[in-house]
C-alpha cells in the first residue's frame, strides 16, 4: 500500500468521487433509464478524463510544487516523473476510449474533455481568466457526458453545463491563492458565482415541478460553501483559502443530487448523496487540492 499510495494521491480520489456525480446528474437530467443499457461506460470514462486530468498538471507543475510543496509525490520522488505522466495519459485515453465504446457522441464529449484538460494543466491555469473558464468548461463538458446518456436530451439541457462552468470556475478563481493567501475581490466574484448556481438550480427545479425539495439540498449545499467562504472573508491567508477550495470540490457532491431531484429522481439523488461521507473519507487520506 506505501508504493500504491503516492499514485493514487496524485488521482485525487475524493474528487473523483464528484466526477462521478457529475455524470449521474447528468444522466438523471436526460431521463436516462437505469439499468437499461451499460451507463458504467460512461462512469468509467470520468473516472479516466478527472484521474488523468489531475495528474498531468502534477506532471507540468513538477517542478514549481519542488519549491512550493516538496512533500507531493513526483518532487519527493515517491513517483518519478516518466511514469507519472504514462500513468497520467493513459488514463486520459481510458477516459476516451470507455466513452466511445457507450456512443460515438459520448466519445466526442469525452475527447474536448481531454484536450480541454491537457490546454489547462499546460497553459491556461496560468491566468487568471482563462484558467477559471477552462476548468469551468472541463467539469461542464463532464456533465455534458453524462446528458449524453439520452443523446436527444443535449438539445434541450445542453446548457445546463454552464452551471458547473460558472461554479468550478469559482473554485478555481480561490484555488489561484491558495499557496500565497488570498485576495478578497477573488472571493467576492466565487460568492457571486455561487450565488448565481443557486439562483439557476432552483429556478430550474420549480419549472420541473420539483422547487420545494430541491430547496432543501439547494441550501445545504450554501451551508457548506458558505461558511469556509466567509472565513476566508474574514481572513484570506493559505489555510482558510484551501478549506474553502475543499468545501467547494466536496459539496459537489450536494449540488448533484440537487440536480437529480430537481428532475424528479429521487432514487439516484439518493445514491448521490450516499457518494459524500466516501468522498469526505478519501479526502482524509487523500489531497484534494
Amino acid at each position: 500500500m506505501s508504493v500504491i499510495k503516492p499514485y493514487l494521491q496524485l488521482t485525487r480520489p475524493a474528487n473523483i468521487i464528484t466526477a462521478i456525480a457529475d455524470i449521474l446528474a447528468g444522466m438523471a437530467i436526460a431521463q436516462f433509464t437505469f439499468g437499461a443499457s451499460p451507463a458504467y461506460w460512461l462512469v468509467l470514462s470520468t473516472v479516466g478524463l478527472y484521474g488523468g486530468g489531475v495528474v498531468m498538471n502534477d506532471v507540468f507543475d513538477a517542478q514549481l510544487d519542488a519549491i512550493e510543496r516538496p512533500e507531493r509525490p513526483i518532487p519527493s520522488g515517491k513517483v518519478p516523473l516518466r511514469s507519472a505522466a504514462f500513468m497520467g495519459l493513459s488514463l486520459l485515453v481510458l477516459g476516451v476510449v470507455s466513452a466511445v465504446l457507450f456512443s460515438t457522441l459520448s466519445g466526442v464529449i469525452a475527447l474536448v474533455v481531454a484536450l480541454l484538460a491537457i490546454l489547462y494543466d499546460r497553459y491556461a491555469k496560468h491566468s487568471a481568466v482563462f484558467g477559471p473558464l477552462t476548468m469551468g468548461f472541463c467539469r461542464g463538458g463532464n456533465l455534458l457526458l453524462g446528458i449524453s446518456a439520452v443523446s436527444p436530451s443535449l438539445s434541450e439541457w445542453g446548457w445546463l453545463a454552464l452551471v458547473p462552468i460558472a461554479y468550478i470556475g469559482a473554485i478555481t478563481l480561490i484555488s489561484q491563492d491558495e499557496v500565497h493567501g488570498g485576495k478578497r475581490r477573488s472571493l467576492y466574484i466565487a460568492a457571486s458565482l455561487y450565488t448565481t448556481v443557486h439562483a439557476i438550480q432552483f429556478l430550474v427545479a420549480v419549472n420541473e415541478g420539483n422547487g420545494t425539495m430541491a430547496l432543501l439540498l439547494i441550501v445545504l449545499h450554501a451551508l457548506m460553501v458558505g461558511r469556509p467562504l466567509w472565513n476566508a472573508f474574514q481572513n484570506p491567508i493559505g489555510p482558510n483559502i484551501g478549506k474553502a477550495v475543499k468545501a467547494g470540490v466536496l459539496s459537489l457532491i450536494v449540488m448533484n443530487a440537487a440536480w437529480c431531484i430537481a428532475f424528479g429522481n429521487w432514487p439516484v439523488a439518493l445514491g448521490v448523496l450516499l457518494l459524500l461521507p466516501l468522498s469526505i473519507l478519501l479526502a482524509r487520506i487523500f489531497a484534494v487540492t
